[in-house]
């Protein structure tokens, strides 16, 4: 697998969820600004598509379910 976040939680052996949760903090604390924004920006430029952001869009709502238990 050729995933960054997958290659740093086998090498420091952590809880998946607890290693999600601080890079999510991370991101989280350096984002400034209108979320709309800044993927209408990131869509414009090219460098998410459409399909990405749909993409994107259905797994957060996953998330949220699970999240919520709904």
């Amino acid at each position: 697998m050729n995933n960054p976040l997958y290659k740093q939680i086998q090498q420091q052996n952590q809880n998946p969820m607890n290693v999600f949760m601080q890079r999510f903090q991370q991101f989280r604390q350096s984002f400034s600004g209108d979320p709309q924004e800044q993927i209408q920006k990131m869509m414009n430029s090219g460098k998410i598509s459409q399909q990405d952001y749909n993409n994107a869009y259905q797994k957060a709502q996953q998330m949220m379910r699970m999240i919520s238990g709904k």
